[in-house]
């Protein structure tokens, strides 16, 4: 059977428009996953010009407490992606995935524009910090919005039997974005001075994130509602069924489970790790950036590999994998970690990879377990409320426990919640493959 077939039903129908209709999912798929990765570029762009930003906007005369505040904006940020996916989900589920995609894209890009046009502490005080903190809080209400719209959509308009590899581009997307962040990172470092990164330097990736908006913006203005949506909006059969609130709830709180370990795991080791090296083993910026950059690309490579995988044996064998390598070599990968590059790019690569087995699985899985007229809601609630509890706050608590002189803690409470993830995915079904509907 064809992808078009498997998506329209009809053979005849699906012979009739099998080029035009698959063509332009195609497009719809690209210009998603464009506008995602923008997205993600912006928001990783703050973790990665963390020690910078802290220096220019905070308190410079304690290095420890504007370092603590400014990952405390960071988790801030994320604290307001669950009213943001509830908000934006809601009106992804009545108005469409296209209408909320374009309008989070705007807001995303508003949010860099004002961080990079913003005067420092030294220039306007605790302004500058409260500025800088409610341009976070927009990113982050827009962040919640667009995570949850794009898992939806790109897993709507995929061929069931293909949805874990169309699904693991939304993945791609975050790891592209991250990757494009570091990668700004270190061209900024390398080329200018430590001085002159700290005055100014540090600004250039919020100004290219808006600019590049704009192409993002053209390509999503252009995409096709997806198939799902429309006949959900139309009033056919399955539109009819009343949705299980039941069912919902149960969703919702396997999904929070299974996502604490996968975004605590993901953003300890995309968005701290090479801060970790700089201020804790005095790794040279320039390398602990190109280090990233270079793990997070292969770990990036691996993901339609594993949304392959999933297609075939199932989501749940891979979900599992996921949660009994990462408890085990967490605490081990992060002890590799010292001033030499080559031990960050070890460490992260090994991480990441294994982090990229439930990320390829995320879209897919979580839209395979929410009906259509609340999926974008419920895929927005949980995702967000377990990434803004689990993955926002973990560079935040990784650095207060090294500081309390209690590392060990920040890697068993990582190691916990993999195994949480695990506890969420034995109690899930196996879902590889079915009709997304409103049942």
């Amino acid at each position: 059977m064809s992808d078009v077939q498997t998506s329209r039903g009809a053979p005849h129908e699906a012979g009739a428009q099998a080029g035009p209709s698959l063509r332009a999912k195609r497009k719809s798929l690209i210009a998603s996953t464009v506008g995602n990765v923008l997205e993600w570029y912006e928001w990783s762009a703050y973790a990665v010009f963390t020690p910078f930003i802290a220096t220019a906007m905070f308190n410079s005369q304690d290095a420890v407490s504007a370092l603590l505040s400014t990952l405390a904006v960071f988790a801030v940020g994320f604290l307001m992606r669950p009213l943001g996916g509830i908000v934006f989900g809601r009106v992804a589920d009545r108005r469409g995935r296209k209408f909320v995609l374009i309008t989070t894209m705007l807001m995303m890009a508003g949010g860099s524009l004002v961080i990079g046009f913003l005067p420092s502490y030294a220039s306007i005080g605790a302004w500058a910090s409260l500025i800088l903190l409610l341009a976070r809080v927009v990113q982050g209400f827009a962040h919640g919005g667009e995570s949850a719209t794009a898992n939806t959509y790109v897993a709507e308009i995929a061929p069931s039997h293909r949805r874990g590899m169309w699904g693991s581009i939304v993945f791609v997307a975050i790891f592209g974005g991250s990757v494009l962040a570091y990668t700004v990172g270190g061209v900024v470092t390398s080329t200018l001075t430590e001085s002159a990164v700290a005055d100014w330097g540090w600004r250039i990736p919020f100004f290219l994130g808006a600019f590049l908006a704009l192409a993002a913006l053209y390509l999503r203005r252009n995409m096709e509602e997806s198939d799902v949506f429309e006949n959900q909006q139309s009033g056919s059969a399955d539109a009819d069924r009343p949705v299980s609130r039941k069912q919902v709830t149960r969703s919702v709180l396997l999904v929070v489970l299974m996502t604490s370990g996968i975004t605590s795991a993901h953003y300890t080791w995309t968005s701290y790790v090479s801060t970790y090296a700089i201020t804790q083993h005095g790794m040279d910026p320039g390398v602990a950036y190109w280090c990233s950059v270079a793990a997070q690309c292969i770990a990036l490579a691996t993901l339609p590999l594993w949304g392959h995988v999933s297609d075939r044996v199932g989501r749940r064998p891979m979900l599992i994998a996921f949660a009994v390598l990462m408890a085990a070599l967490h605490m081990p990968l992060i002890g590799m970690i010292g001033s030499a590059g080559w031990t960050l790019f070890v460490a992260a690569t090994v991480a990441l990879v294994i982090v990229a087995i439930p990320g390829a699985l995320l879209s897919a899985t979580m839209s395979e377990a929410f009906p259509t007229k609340v999926r974008t809601q419920g895929i927005g609630f949980a995702y967000s409320i377990s990434v803004a509890l689990f993955g926002g706050t973990a560079p935040y608590l990784n650095q207060l426990f090294i500081d309390l002189k209690m590392a060990q803690l920040s890697e068993f409470y990582i190691m916990v919640l993999c195994l949480c993830t695990g506890v969420a995915v034995y109690l899930m079904k196996e879902t590889k493959g079915i009709e997304l509907k409103n049942a």
